[in-house]
């Protein structure tokens, strides 16, 4: 069964509509709410994966990016959303994560595209990771200002999100906290 999403307006607010992850991953998509999660460690070094992807194969993302999902009988609320994720891609299980900010973001890749507005969450993780291979093919700790050079020296090696959520968290007092 096909995994419907939360169609949101451009500032991620519910419309009170969902599609299906096909329709908003199509043509011009249809906006719906997403999620990046950058988590960091005490050493103020962010996890990068070397992403797994149909379309995104072998660009780094942060820890990783997916959806939350409009279950059976409800809505999965953000932390249950990013708990899943961070469950079945790195093993990594009850963090306490934060949303720090939001941003919108567009991108086509022939017929697909990412229509999103994408909410930046964080938290802080110390111990060992278990990466599941069949998301990620490596997984490398930087600091963030290393990541800020290597986006502007090369940003064609790094998802399009990536590119967005650092420029966000720049703006961000976070961000402070990371130096």
């Amino acid at each position: 069964m096909e995994q419907m999403l939360l169609l949101v307006d451009e500032k991620g607010n519910f419309t009170g509509g969902y599609a299906p992850r096909s329709e908003c991953h199509t043509g011009k998509g249809k906006r719906h709410l997403a999620f990046v999660v950058l988590l960091y460690n005490k050493d103020r070094k962010i996890l990068l994966q070397h992403r797994r992807h149909e379309l995104f194969d072998k660009l780094w993302d942060l820890a990783g990016a997916s959806h939350p999902l409009h279950l059976r009988d409800r809505d999965e609320t953000m932390q249950e959303a990013a708990s899943r994720f961070l469950k079945r891609e790195w093993g990594i299980d009850g963090l306490e994560i934060q949303d720090i900010c939001g941003f919108n973001y567009f991108a086509q890749y022939g017929e697909k595209c990412e229509n999103e507005h994408c909410r930046l969450l964080i938290a802080q993780f110390d111990g060992e990771l278990n990466p599941n291979e069949q998301h990620a093919y490596d997984f490398k700790w930087i600091t963030l200002d290393e990541l800020v050079k290597d986006i502007i020296r090369h940003p064609k090696i790094y998802t399009p999100w990536l590119v967005v959520a650092v420029e966000e968290l720049l703006r961000h007092p976070f961000a402070k906290e990371l130096e």
